[in-house]
């Protein structure tokens, strides 16, 4: 698989018309013209003495958009609630959404949604890493419900190539998307539970996973976003199982070999995929609400 060009903005729209034609880049320029400076400055304020913050929000606004869209269900601060359960309990970042929440509303009230904070607030800190500055459209609106026990069909590091394909394919991502999304993994680090059994006891056999390079050594840029990741997998320095069998199933492998070589393709390609992610399942119009408070229901 090859890619050839850079689709535009434009291009994109082409693929998903009815979800996109309801959101727009720019959508608060006239109902809160100062929206995106906001949330960029406050976003810029937490990178500098935390620039883990930029993992913690691409985790963040995956974890929102894979279970029922893009709706800021994630933020939501009840004891049955997705922020709760499963995977998401090392979920991480909710004080600066917060934060942010709290400057709009004082700006402009009811204006701003949650999801479209997430949204913004996780192209600033990529940018901020040295990822991609791209535009993205808003207007999505805040969810009126919670699914906690779709949490529990996020895709985990232990799973099959085939299976994190079809998860994407499912929610309009190619190949070159899903590839590129997982490529978030170069910021940030891992916790430890997530890939112990990689190290010491893989599989039940006692010993470690022979995929993983026996001298593994830390040459990551944990804090940069580049493609440095693609590189290090396909030197069986990954550390976690789906990362590292991105590297050598065949559906995938040659996508790693063209992000590895290419820096600009694989934050090109990045940009393109977190825009169409950031339509999934959103809600537009007069379907959900504006919350005041990210972290609960409006009270109408």
């Amino acid at each position: 698989m090859k890619i050839e060009n850079f689709f535009t903005l434009l291009s994109i729209l082409s693929i998903v018309p009815v979800t996109f034609a309801q959101l727009r880049v720019g959508f608060y320029n006239n109902s809160c013209p100062s929206a995106e400076t906001i949330v960029r400055n406050l976003v810029s304020d937490e990178f500098e003495s935390d620039p883990t913050i930029t993992a913690a929000l691409l985790r963040m606004n995956f974890h929102d958009c894979f279970v029922g869209g893009c709706d800021g269900s994630i933020l939501l601060n009840s004891t049955d609630s997705e922020r709760f359960f499963g995977p998401n309990l090392s979920v991480r970042g909710f004080e600066l959404i917060d934060e942010i929440k709290t400057e709009l509303e004082a700006q402009c009230p009811s204006n701003v949604s949650c999801a479209d904070i997430m949204a913004l607030a996780t192209r600033d800190s990529v940018a901020l890493a040295g990822g991609p500055n791209y535009n993205i459209t808003t207007g999505r609106r805040d969810g009126l419900k919670t699914n906690a026990s779709g949490v529990f069909d996020l895709i985990g590091p232990t799973a099959s190539v085939a299976a994190f394909l079809s998860f994407f394919g499912d929610k309009t991502m190619t190949t070159l998307d899903a590839v590129a999304l997982l490529g978030a993994h170069t910021v940030g680090v891992g916790s430890c539970g997530l890939f112990r059994d990689r190290l010491t006891n893989f599989n039940g056999t006692g010993l470690p996973d022979p995929s993983m390079d026996s001298d593994l050594v830390a040459k990551s840029t944990p804090l940069t976003f580049d493609n440095a990741f693609f590189g290090q997998i396909r030197a069986r320095r990954g550390v976690l199982q789906l990362d590292q069998r991105l590297a050598t199933d065949e559906a995938t492998s040659s996508v790693v070999a063209q992000y590895a070589a290419d820096n600009d393709l694989f934050k090109r390609q990045f940009a393109i995929a977190m825009v169409k992610l950031g339509a999934v399942n959103v809600l537009t119009g007069e379907d959900g609400e504006i919350r005041t408070n990210c972290w609960e229901f409006n009270d109408n």
